[in-house]
């Protein structure tokens, strides 16, 4: 090899090796042991040298699935029979070995188990139980008029509900979908009889509750893994098979530590020590997180509003000349504001360049603010006196100078109303942005949701009713200046 030639190669191979590698995004789903796994992944792939970024929090299993397939995470906790029945979408029994030549096809990988199972069960309170006679699933039959809460993903799941139902000849009368924390306090206090669990879930013991048998085997194994993409790094991928491993009374007690102390953080360093430290977790830095949600909830609302005005302004000055294009344009922008905001942000995850990311949450509060503006500019302009508009016309002023000049002046009150409208509801969608992983404010409400902590809930919830009063005292104050004095008195 020729010196020169060595020497460039040499050069590049310093720089790749200075570059700093690529930051891994663990996820987790909206429940409590999932957080504590994705944090003790977080601290595993930290300790062997990675960046990381942690993105909790982000839903069910299609949701995660999504994020992972199209490259938004790199890593999040699963469990095998989810894999088998609601991502492969078979009902064998597939064996290691053939559940991972299968995610293979999609660049996915899988750790060794994780040392736990952790399967679905259905609960109730122990003395309702006892009363009653039930011990096993199959004992429900006798039993129709229980009021079962369940969640929504086991409703639906190809494992849950339905199947079960089937597969025990079960006629519940009574049945209805709960969030999984909201539906143990539920259980608690007697407004439901019955709720579906994960057999490591912490509250089990606590609340007193008993497990009923699953007689007939339904339920498959739920050994807990992580899905990773398999273009990781081959360190990362070993530090996530070789961490050790976690029994299910250690799970338990995991758990219960996140519980106790409203902390996953702290739950999972109680992995790393020989023995769990009983002290009281360390304080939290509320500061900062608070501005890091508030930042990111006011660039999500913020550039979502911006377009709405960029789309939203013109589209109304159309619809404001009526006929069929007129009402074609109020009529498509009235059905979006119909379409659920939870069933909103699912249909755009699909699209290519959308995925689990911020962008999506935008363009779904891009879409959402689009109707109080197009409405509000449609009307002002629509109410502008005729004879107003003979003196415009009578000045000699062109079409566009009669808009810019005298329409939308005259219309100034109304449209900045729709504005101020759609900046106030915007503020309030937003929250909903951390179901796919976007942050904001409702980050510390859906936490305090599994944690049944109305403390955490508050967190977020008081901030941003806060941020729309601030936004709308804004748009109040700017009504002095962009709203002509003669229309202001």
């Amino acid at each position: 090899m020729k010196p020169g030639t060595f020497l460039i190669l040499a050069g590049f191979l310093v720089i790749a090796t200075a570059l700093p590698a690529k930051t891994i995004v663990v996820g987790s789903k909206k429940f409590t042991e999932s957080y504590v796994l994705g944090e003790i992944a977080k601290t595993v792939l930290e300790r062997s040298g990675f960046e990381v970024q942690q993105r909790a929090g982000m839903g069910g299993t299609i949701i995660l699935w999504q994020a992972l397939s199209g490259g938004q995470i790199d890593v999040y906790p699963e469990y095998t029979g989810t894999i088998g029945e609601e991502i492969l979408k078979t009902k064998q029994s597939l064996p290691e070995g053939a559940m991972r030549a299968a995610l293979a096809k999609f660049g996915v990988g899988m750790s060794a188990d994780l040392g736990f199972n952790n399967t679905y069960a259905l609960v109730m309170r122990r003395a309702e139980a006892v009363r009653l006679g039930i011990r096993s699933i199959s004992d429900l039959r006798r039993h129709p008029d229980l009021k079962a809460g369940l969640t929504h993903e086991f409703l639906d799941r190809q494992d849950g509900w339905r199947p079960l139902e089937s597969r025990y000849g079960l006629t519940m009368l009574n049945v209805s979908g709960i969030d999984h924390a909201i539906g143990y306090a539920a259980l608690a206090n007697g407004s439901i009889d019955l709720k579906d669990a994960y057999s490591t879930d912490a509250k089990i013991q606590e609340n007193g509750l008993v497990v009923l048998q699953d007689d007939f085997h339904f339920f498959p194994e739920y050994k807990a893994v992580f899905l990773y993409r398999m273009q990781l790094e081959p360190r990362a991928i070993d530090a996530l098979n070789h961490f050790g491993g976690i029994d299910e009374a250690r799970m338990i007690t995991l758990n219960a530590a996140a519980e106790r102390t409203k902390n996953y953080a702290y739950a999972a360093t109680q992995y790393f020590h020989a023995s769990p430290n009983e002290t009281a977790p360390p304080p939290r830095q509320f500061a900062p997180k608070l501005f890091r949600w508030i930042s990111r909830h006011l660039e999500l609302a913020g550039i979502s509003l911006f377009f709405s005005i960029l789309v939203g302004l013109p589209l109304g000055i159309a619809a404001s000349r009526g006929g069929a294009l007129g009402q074609s344009i109020l009529a498509i922008i009235g059905m979006i504001q119909t379409i659920p905001s939870l069933a909103l942000l699912a249909l755009l995850v699909p699209v290519p360049f959308l995925g689990i990311s911020a962008s999506t949450a935008i363009v779904a509060l891009f879409l959402y603010g689009l109707l109080p503006i197009v409405r509000n500019t449609a009307t002002g302009l629509q109410e502008i006196p005729p004879a107003l508009r003979d003196s415009a016309i009578a000045l000699g002023l062109g079409p566009g100078a009669r808009l810019r000049k005298i329409y939308l002046p005259l219309a100034s009150r109304t449209i900045l109303a729709g504005i101020k409208t759609s900046a106030v509801i915007n503020i309030g969608t937003a929250t909903l942005a951390a179901l796919i992983g976007a942050g904001g404010l409702g980050e510390p409400i859906l936490s305090g949701l599994n944690l049944n902590d109305n403390a955490t809930i508050l967190e977020g919830a008081i901030p941003a009713a806060l941020l729309a009063l601030l936004v709308q005292g804004l748009f109040d104050l700017l009504d002095r200046f962009l709203i002509p004095r003669g229309l202001r008195l």
